[in-house]
C-alpha cells in the first residue's frame, strides 16, 4: 500500500508539462516537453493502475483517499457477466454522495468562505463569486424544495439552462437527493427538446427565462420549453423557472403558469433543507444526450463511481491543488461542462470559473485570455 501511495504521488501531474523546450525551427521532436516525473515513474503508475493483481488495490486506495464515503468500498471492480449484469461496476459495495463531497465536506473543513463558483459574464449577466457556504445553503434548500415537489431518488429532472450559477445549484441539488439530472444544451429547439423529454420522462423541468447572447441580445427559453411540453407525449407536472433580472434580460417577459410553474428563487429560499442521501457508487448520477445528428439522440448514463477518477484527475492530469482556480471553457450542456465546470473542481475544493459568453464575439477572440487574467486562473 505504501508503495502504491508513492507511485500515485509520483503520478500526480505526470501529464502536466512544466515548460516547452525551445528547439530550432525544423528540429521538433517528441521530446520537446519536460514533464514533472520521469517516464519510468509514469510507466510504473500506469502498470499499477491497469494490470492485475495490483490494479484493484490501486484504485481502492485512490477511492478511499479522494472522496468521503458513507460506506467505504471493499471491492474495486465487479466485472461484467453476460446474462447476469451487463456492465463493469466500480466500487459496487460503496455508498457516497457527490453533493456532500462537492460542498458539505469543504464547509465542515473550515473552507466555507472559499469561492466555489466564479461566475463571469461578458454578455450582460450579473458576474459574481459564490462561496462554498452559499452554494451549500442554496443546494440544500433547493433540494428540499424539489423533494417537496415529489422528486425522489431515481426520478429524472431535465435542465434547459444557460451558463449561470443556478444551473450548478440545480445539478447538485438533484445529486443530493439521488435524482438523475439531464442537462439539455440551451441552443436546442423545441422539437429536439421534446424528444429528450419523452426519453428521459422527467418529473420536473428546470429552465431559465432566457440566455444572453451578447450582441444578439436575450434569447427567450420558455417559448421553446412550453412548445416542447405540448409536443412531448410524456406529461411534465412541474416546471421551475429562473427569472433573470439583469438589465440585458429585461426584454424577455414571462408569467408563471399557475399550477405548473414554480419560481426558482422562492424555492432556494425554502426552509425545507435536504440532507445528502447515501447512494450506491453505481447509482445513476446523470444522463446526457448525443446531438442526434446520426439518428435519434442517445442518452448516455454515468453513475457516481466515475467521480473518483474525476477527482483524482485534478491533480494527476492538471496539476491543480485545492484552493486554486480552474477554468474549463466549455458549457454545462456538454459532458466536459459536467465533468470540469461542476463536478471535478468542486470535488477537489477549487474555484470553478463559470463563463457565460462565447470564445469569439463577446466581445472578441481574446475573451478567454481576458478571463484568465481578470479571474486570476492558475
Amino acid at each position: 500500500m505504501k508503495n502504491m501511495r508513492r507511485q500515485l504521488a509520483a503520478a500526480c501531474g505526470a501529464l502536466q508539462p512544466r515548460a516547452r523546450a525551445r528547439r530550432p525551427t525544423g528540429n521538433r521532436s517528441k521530446g520537446s516537453l519536460a514533464f514533472r516525473v520521469s517516464r519510468a515513474e509514469y510507466d510504473a503508475t500506469f502498470a499499477a493502475a491497469t494490470h492485475l493483481p495490483g490494479r484493484d488495490e490501486f484504485w481502492l486506495d485512490v477511492a478511499r483517499r479522494e472522496i468521503d464515503w458513507f460506506v467505504e468500498p471493499t471491492k474495486a471492480l465487479r466485472p461484467r457477466i453476460p446474462g447476469e449484469h451487463p456492465t463493469n461496476d466500480w466500487f459496487p459495495d460503496g455508498q457516497t454522495n457527490l453533493s456532500f463531497n462537492a460542498l458539505d465536506r469543504h464547509v465542515a473543513a473550515g473552507n466555507g468562505d472559499r469561492t466555489a463558483i466564479a461566475y463571469h459574464s461578458t454578455v450582460g449577466g450579473n458576474s459574481r463569486e459564490i462561496s462554498y457556504q452559499q452554494m451549500l445553503d442554496d443546494v440544500a434548500s433547493f433540494a428540499g424544495a424539489l423533494r417537496d415537489l415529489g422528486v425522489e431518488a431515481g426520478d429524472r429532472v431535465l435542465l434547459y439552462m444557460p451558463m449561470i450559477p443556478e444551473s450548478a445549484v440545480a445539478m447538485l441539488a438533484c445529486t443530493r437527493i439521488g435524482a438523475v439530472h439531464s442537462v439539455v444544451f440551451g441552443g436546442f429547439a423545441a422539437a429536439e427538446l421534446a424528444v429528450r423529454i419523452d426519453d428521459a420522462a422527467p418529473k420536473v423541468i428546470i429552465a431559465a427565462t432566457c440566455g444572453l447572447e451578447g450582441g444578439k441580445g436575450a434569447l427567450p427559453y420558455m417559448p421553446a420549453v412550453n412548445e416542447s411540453i405540448d409536443l412531448a407525449k410524456h406529461h411534465v407536472p412541474s416546471v421551475v423557472v429562473v427569472r433573470r433580472k439583469e438589465e440585458a434580460a429585461k426584454s424577455v417577459k414571462y408569467d408563471l403558469k399557475p399550477g405548473r410553474d414554480h419560481d426558482f428563487a422562492t424555492m432556494v429560499a425554502s426552509p425545507s433543507r435536504a440532507d445528502p442521501v447515501p447512494l450506491s457508487a453505481n447509482a445513476p448520477l446523470y444522463t446526457i444526450y448525443t446531438s442526434g445528428t446520426t439518428g435519434d439522440p442517445k442518452g448516455i448514463l454515468r453513475d457516481n463511481s466515475h467521480a473518483i477518477t474525476l477527482k483524482w484527475s485534478m491533480a494527476a492530469y492538471y496539476g491543480t491543488e485545492r484552493g486554486e482556480t480552474f477554468f474549463a471553457a466549455s458549457d454545462i450542456g456538454w459532458v466536459v461542462g459536467h465533468s470540469y465546470i461542476v463536478y471535478a473542481p468542486l470535488l477537489h475544493g477549487c474555484t470553478s470559473v463559470m463563463f457565460e459568453g462565447k470564445p469569439v464575439g463577446t466581445p472578441d477572440a481574446g475573451t478567454c485570455n481576458t478571463n484568465v487574467r481578470d479571474i486570476d486562473c492558475h
